[in-house]
């Protein structure tokens, strides 16, 4: 067996592993619900929501089986019938530019998938989150959304990978750390400027209105020595019911961003603690060390893919009849899936810690009380699965489940 059918067939038992591991944690996950209520959730739940919250796991998890069936068996048709190999060669009648290869490969990629995955998600939206009181958009938001996604797509993800496709016809052997000082860069200004440029594409955000909650705010903040630029409210309700609180910003400069879903299901001291705990993180340094460990980890990619992309294996495992970076970059991707999984597998634990650490911060500078009722509160809100198994959570939660950081919240 040659090289490049080696490369195909680990691809395709890539792809499968992969499939088979998530249905079976997804089993294990639905496995690992309980009849009775939480003694600790008990005022929180009624036996009515309480099985409305596992029926929405396992909607959920309905989806995702559809979801992944339908991707698996169309990624391996797509690989069997060689559909990458005669994409590339149809862009090549009419064009030669390395770059304009790339964009026209991926963008056609992105968009027929896109199509593709449109009835999914219009039935997840529409179907699942409209059953359980969760959707509040519309078909025109929807779309709209779409739209917007795909703009921002072309010319965030497409200016990228012609930059990528430039850097490396250009400098060859160099490429692997021209690209991660490229892209860290870029990851820099994405996180400094997401609040301000990004999110106001798809909601707005306003300033916290003067009263009594920008003002416990803005107290706590002075209290703690959090560099608090501005407050602001988003729109999330025009989306979902589901509630979320976020600060962004560099360097002296912090914004607060509060769901306008959770300023209306919290009480302001609940309000502060939930702050509390985004603060912790800020105080703890985890989004700047988080960014740090993602920089590297990209560094450590481009390393390895600067030394196998100018193979011709790579594009010929795909069916390709000459190398070409748009190719190796995909065949890559496949083959990299495995470490990319077990590096998930670390940051999601890292996480965790995180929000711990979190937590304790803001049990020690304001309430683990608050904080308590707080989580008690989202978590019912949001239907949130009070016992998933614990190898689904090593794999795919950044966040501890409900009742393990409520415990460590009573813990001294």
């Amino acid at each position: 067996m040659q090289t490049p059918d080696i490369l195909f067939f680990s691809i395709v038992a890539i792809i499968l592993i992969e499939f088979f591991l998530g249905r079976f944690l997804d089993f294990l996950n639905l496995s690992s619900h309980r009849e009775e209520i939480p003694e600790e959730m008990s005022e929180y739940y009624d036996e009515d929501r309480y099985a409305k919250a596992q029926a929405y796991s396992k909607a959920n998890s309905k989806v995702g089986l559809l979801s992944s069936v339908f991707g698996t068996l169309l990624i391996l048709i797509v690989l069997f019938s060689g559909s990458f190999g005669w994409l590339d060669q149809f862009i090549r009648i009419h064009t030669d530019n390395e770059v304009m290869l790339a964009l026209l490969f991926f963008g056609t990629i992105y968009l027929i998938s896109d199509l593709l995955s449109l009835p999914l998600s219009l039935y997840h939206v529409f179907v699942v989150e409209e059953k359980f009181g969760f959707n509040k958009m519309s078909l025109g938001t929807f779309f709209l959304d779409k739209l917007k996604g795909l703009l921002l797509g072309a010319i965030m993800g497409g200016g990228i990978l012609a930059l990528l496709t430039w850097i490396y016809a250009l400098t060859g052997s160099s490429f692997w750390w021209i690209a991660w000082i490229c892209l860290s860069l870029i990851s820099l200004f994405l996180a400094a400027f997401y609040t301000s440029v990004f999110a106001p594409i798809f909601n707005k955000m306003e300033p916290l209105g003067a009263g009594s909650l920008r003002d416990s705010i803005e107290a706590y903040a002075d209290s703690v020595g959090f560099p608090l630029n501005q407050i602001l409210v988003m729109d999330g309700s025009r989306r979902s019911a589901k509630a979320n609180a976020y600060f962004s910003g560099v360097a002296g400069k912090k914004s607060i961003v509060l769901y306008d879903t959770l300023v209306e299901q919290q009480e302001e001291e609940e309000l502060i603690a939930v702050l509390a705990h985004e603060v912790g993180h800020y105080k703890h340094q985890h989004v700047l060390k988080s960014m740090l460990i993602s920089i590297l980890q990209m560094g450590v990619i481009f390393f390895i893919l600067g030394k196998v992309l100018g193979s011709e294996h790579l594009s010929l495992a795909l069916g390709a009849t000459k190398p070409s970076f748009h190719i190796g970059i995909l065949a890559f991707s496949m083959l990299y899936s495995p470490i990319s999984l077990v590096t998930g597998v670390f940051m999601n634990f890292y996480s965790r810690k995180n929000e711990f650490e979190a937590d304790a911060f803001a049990k020690k500078t304001h309430s683990a009380e608050y904080l308590s009722t707080a989580l008690k509160k989202l978590s019912v809100n949001n239907l949130s699965n009070l016992h998933p198994h614990k190898l689904f959570v090593f794999f795919y939660y950044s966040h501890p489940p409900l009742l393990e950081r409520l415990a460590a919240l009573r813990s001294d």
